[in-house]
């Protein structure tokens, strides 16, 4: 293993099921953030990826296109027979027939770090043994503890009691095998450190049985490409009527269609929808009638950070147990405020840097959306303090900061101490 502890640069290893443009959420554009901030501070990124299960998910090729940095060398690993190859991951927790490939790159790549990201169809938590050097793995979603990833019950409410095998045939999954064995105990020893993106997502992952070092750093978002100074404020000078945003995919776990019947009576301001997703059609059938709620479909970069900008506040009205809520810190970096679902990493949000409010009820949502929308005063200090907590936390620049100080903490005790 090549350790350096001082500024040198370090040799990574990513390993991600998907990875732009094979990507679906927020999970693979996480991944290609790190890897570019990483590059663009001179260490050397290798990325591992399955196009396969991307394809076998989404039914086609991606049609989007993204670049990465010089430093960034991207491999993709294809799997042997395709969606059979695939369901032995799935079933097993192993790469399979993914191993050949797999084992090449990971145990002869001599590299400083092996950052895993969501491995469920790469590899499963058995790849976790491959390689040498600092083994990390960032808790992007639930899916070691729950094989629906999102911790979302009978697709009806949050799980507070697992119910693994009857809640995996409700969602038509084939239930999997390897959670019903000690693998994940085992492979987990290989992880040298957890990274959870909040205390909330480290403490589910502990009550849910997962062992070893914890590490609590937030995701992050790179800089908005628009200055909030420049973009056009509602009612000064835009010809937009005063709106709120909903951002993210449309699907029943994020939460949208409990909030359309606030707007419902609210026709003087405006809800406005950017996103797509499977529950699409069900949402506008709901919204039919109400003029004062827009979809516009999906957004690019560019596009999201105005609508940001001229927005009152974002809502993010999650169902489900977000692990990080990147929707807030794309928010903040606009110096625009939130109104969030009062649970899980939503509200240590909230708790922790202010912001914008929380809600639980309709009443109280109605009430974040008249004292936003009549104090213009109390936007601006919302805003301000998302911003602060932007800089600090949830920027490119003091994330990337924050991590290696932490990795070569890490590769320090490893050095040390290492694992028998």
């Amino acid at each position: 293993m090549n350790v350096t502890f001082n500024n040198q640069a370090l040799r990574f290893c990513l390993v991600s099921t998907f990875y732009p443009p094979y990507n679906f959420g927020g999970d693979g554009i996480y991944a290609h953030r790190l890897a570019n901030g990483l590059a663009q501070l001179g260490h050397q990124v290798t990325v591992l990826h399955s196009p396969t299960a991307y394809e076998m998910l989404a039914g086609t090729k991606p049609s989007d296109s993204y670049d990465d940095h010089k430093n960034v060398t991207v491999h993709p690993i294809r799997t042997p027979l395709g969606k059979l190859g695939l369901l032995g991951v799935q079933q097993t927790g192993r790469p399979g027939l993914q191993a050949p490939a797999l084992r090449r790159w990971l145990d002869r790549g001599n590299f400083d770090v092996i950052h895993y990201n969501n491995v469920s169809l790469l590899g499963g938590p058995y790849v976790f043994r491959y390689g040498t050097g600092l083994k990390l793995c960032t808790l992007i979603e639930h899916w070691l503890v729950c094989p629906m990833h999102v911790l979302w019950k009978f697709d009806r409410e949050v799980c507070t009691k697992p119910s693994c095998f009857l809640c995996t045939i409700h969602g038509r999954r084939p239930p999997q095998l390897w959670r019903y064995t000690g693998l994940m105990r085992r492979a987990t020893r290989s992880i040298d450190a957890f990274i959870g993106p909040s205390q909330f997502t480290v403490r589910m992952h502990r009550e849910r049985g997962l062992q070893g070092t914890m590490v609590q750093l937030p995701l992050f978002h790179t800089e908005p490409d628009v200055d909030p100074e420049l973009a056009l404020s509602v009612g000064e000078g835009s010809d937009e009527r005063p709106y709120f945003l909903f951002v993210g995919r449309l699907e029943r776990i994020k939460g949208l269609q409990t909030i359309i019947p606030t707007f419902r009576d609210l026709p003087d301001v405006d809800l406005v929808v950017a996103g797509s997703g499977t529950y699409e059609e069900q949402l506008k059938l709901m919204a039919e009638g109400v003029p004062n709620i827009r979809f516009l479909g999906r957004a690019d970069v560019w596009q999201l950070q105005h609508l940001y900008c001229d927005a009152i506040a974002t809502i993010v009205p999650s169902l489900c147990y977000e692990t990080f809520g990147i929707i807030v810190a794309e928010s903040f970096a606009t110096r625009t405020p939130v109104i969030v679902r009062n649970h899980s990493s939503l509200r240590e949000f909230i708790e922790s840097y202010g912001g914008g409010f929380t809600f639980s009820t309709d009443d109280e949502l109605r009430s974040a959306i008249n004292r936003l929308r009549s104090d213009p005063k109390l936007c601006d200090r919302l805003g301000w303090q998302g911003r602060a907590a932007y800089d600090k936390e949830f920027g490119e620049a003091p994330f990337l900061k924050h991590y290696l100080a932490e990795v070569r903490r890490l590769l320090a005790t490893k050095q040390e101490f290492p694992m028998q």
